[in-house]
């Protein structure tokens, strides 16, 4: 096991003291150690990589940039066109969480196939790296430090699951949920109001697993759903490309964090869909399935944002009688239209996940 606070002393001693990311299951207790002061929870990879070319202009320090081995895709165009020795050379430090790693036990289709590649494309970027299993490799990550700094090149170590303890962690207190509609009764009262021939395309993380589970419990028939179990972001994308060719109503189940990480596809689906797009955003300010940490999505005025965008219409609802309201305008309008929905930090005990994609895919597809 590794020691999430011996492991920040250590990375202090090194001198790197910035830290930027996305928030990553794995990582969870290690991220939230760490002080805002010197903090940035990041939008993508992408963006995460180039803060940290940022910081580097600035303070000539190696800044630590961590993310799950499933975002190493967002982080290739800056990791290659900016960092890359043989561009501008910028020494980096990626903490990589390693879902679906080789010879941990089986986990989910996506993150199998990731986990298979990760060290793969690591080499093809020519990106240094080391496996963190316990306090003792810290040996191989001082070398592997110095050598990024050195060499002024990115270097990259490894995490599994279940490596990281944090004996605090237990002490501390809860915070208290943000105030809104369970995500399940969101859920509920879309699937029983929704028409045959509808079609849901839910976001990574608990959205898709609630849709899955509370049709499933419930033996809901209208409707047909298509969940992101992977590709983070780039759900309002797949709703815009299925609603442009087909009739069917579409309703893009959207979260806060999957709506910023790509935020500026907005403009395809505001400008470019058909009346019959949907747009509903959960927003509970945080990373909720991958460890609850905060982000500043409430403090967004989305009303102002989609009406520029081109959506036509906009709802909000922070409790379940505006949500019973509003829904209602919301499925009777032509769109594209955008319905916030503010819910609480707080998923459904025993959640199963989505099982036989390809079939789940087909009956999609089905008309």
């Amino acid at each position: 096991m590794i020691n999430v606070n011996k492991l920040l002393f250590f990375l202090k001693k090194k001198k790197i003291k910035f830290f930027t990311g996305v928030p990553d299951s794995i990582l969870k207790s290690f991220i939230k150690i760490l002080k805002d002061k010197n903090h940035i929870i990041a939008a993508n990879e992408g963006s995460a990589i180039s803060i940290g070319i940022g910081n580097y202009l600035s303070t000539k320090k190696v800044p630590l940039i961590y993310m799950q081995n499933s975002g190493l895709g967002n982080a290739i165009n800056p990791l290659i066109s900016i960092a890359h020795k043989k561009v501008y050379s910028i020494p980096l430090l990626l903490m990589i969480g390693w879902r679906g790693a080789p010879s941990e036990l089986k986990d989910e289709p996506q993150h199998n196939l990731k986990g298979k590649i990760t060290t793969r494309i690591l080499k093809l970027l020519n990106i240094k790296y080391c496996i963190l299993n316990n306090d003792s490799d810290f040996k191989k990550l001082d070398s592997l430090i110095n050598f990024s700094f050195k060499k002024k090149t990115p270097v990259a170590f490894l995490i599994k699951n279940n490596k990281l303890l944090n004996k605090n962690s237990e002490n501390k207190k809860k915070k208290k949920p943000i105030k809104g509609v369970l995500r399940s009764f969101v859920i509920q009262q879309l699937l029983k109001k929704i028409k045959k021939k509808s079609r849901i395309v839910s976001t990574t993380g608990f959205s898709s697993r609630e849709l899955f589970q509370t049709r499933r419990n419930n033996n809901c028939k209208l409707g047909k759903d298509f969940y992101m179990v992977g590709g983070m972001g780039h759900c309002s994308s797949v709703s815009l490309g299925y609603s442009i060719n087909s009739s069917s109503e579409t309703i893009c189940l959207d979260g806060d964090g999957s709506l910023i990480m790509h935020l500026g596809s907005l403009i395809s689906t505001g400008y470019k869909s058909k009346k019959n797009f949907k747009h509903m955003l959960l927003n509970n300010s945080s990373h909720e399935s991958v460890g609850n940490q905060k982000i500043d999505t409430q403090k967004i005025d989305f009303k102002n944002v989609v009406k520029s965008f081109g959506y036509k219409n906009y709802y909000f609802a922070d409790n379940n009688k505006s949500l019973l309201k509003y829904l209602d305008f919301f499925l009777k309008s032509k769109g594209p239209s955008f319905f916030e929905v503010y819910i609480r930090s707080q998923s459904m005990n025993n959640l199963s996940r989505p099982q036989k994609l390809k079939k789940i895919k087909e009956n999609f597809i089905k008309k």
